[in-house]
């Protein structure tokens, strides 16, 4: 088996559908698998695509990195990639990801390319600051990058095997977030590199729903929290941490900087925020 496709969803059906139905047309028996992860519903995806066979794995408990695992256990092939359910892969992408990893030797992971599946602005206004999306564009060439993005990632098993699987504590159904930052830094301590793929290209999906000031603040004061699990940081550097974010916010509500800016910048308090959440553990 050459790649192992694992699909982590909870209950996005028709998401899940459309973004099988894209791989469909690469998928080879015996070269190529597709492992559902799905974890968090009570009852597996009733998810059939002629001609594609699938390997569903079901846990009714929430952790995306949990069943993520399960799947590593169980996948056979060389090259492991990992996608979120709601965006579709462009033509030919199980293919750019082999040829990243046959031409490029000196890299043990992948950050993927993610655009987004149409304009944000043009689909959601000015609250497009607000979205959220894991875009991931480093331009047209390869280059090494310092981690991989959760959407759309690829390892080499044997990377995996010595660093170890993802830390369950991190990750959606449990602390929220950061399991890819986390595994990133394993990956580099181990003496391993990770390289972007500008041609292993996702399109992700644009929800308007998601386009929220009061959840993406939420979001980043969960990273914020996540972080403080799985990196050391003392209160000093914390407390400086929140005072930098917080004057930087007010130079730029003070300059009536425009909305993206405003949003970064409400998106970096809110993550040193978390962080003086989780000083207590």
């Amino acid at each position: 088996m050459k790649t192992s496709i694992i699909i982590a969803t909870h209950n996005r059906p028709d998401s899940l559908r459309r973004l099988v139905a894209s791989l469909a047309p690469e998928i080879v028996t015996g070269s190529r698998e597709i492992f559902i992860a799905e974890n968090g519903t009570p009852a597996p995806t009733q998810l059939t695509i002629e001609g594609v066979p699938l390997k569903h794995l079901h846990e009714p408990r929430a952790g995306k990195c949990r069943i993520q695992n399960r799947a590593i256990a169980q996948a056979s092939a060389e090259i492991l990639v990992f996608l979120d359910d709601d965006l579709i892969v462009a033509p030919g992408y199980l293919e750019a990801v082999e040829d990243f990893f046959n031409t490029h030797r000196e890299f043990a992971a992948m950050k993927g390319r993610i655009l987004p599946g149409e304009d944000p602005e043009k689909k959601v206004g000015p609250m497009a600051a607000y979205l959220d999306l894991p875009i991931a564009d480093h331009g047209e060439e390869v280059v090494e990058v310092r981690g991989v993005l959760g959407a759309n990632m690829a390892f080499r098993a044997d990377a995996i095997k010595k660093v170890g699987p993802f830390d369950e504590r991190l990750g959606p159904g449990a602390g929220g977030h950061e399991e890819e930052t986390e595994m990133s830094q394993r990956l580099r301590r181990a003496g391993f590199r990770i390289g972007y793929a500008p041609k292993a290209l996702v399109y992700h999906e644009v929800d308007p729903s998601r386009a929220n000031r009061e959840r993406f603040i939420r979001i980043a004061r969960e990273r914020g929290r996540c972080r403080m699990l799985h990196e050391k940081h003392s209160a000093l550097d914390v407390i400086l941490k929140n005072a930098i974010a917080m004057t930087r916010l007010r130079i730029a509500q003070l300059t009536r900087a425009d909305l993206s800016r405003i949003a970064r910048e409400e998106r970096r308090l809110a993550i040193a925020r978390g962080m003086f959440d989780g000083l207590g553990g």
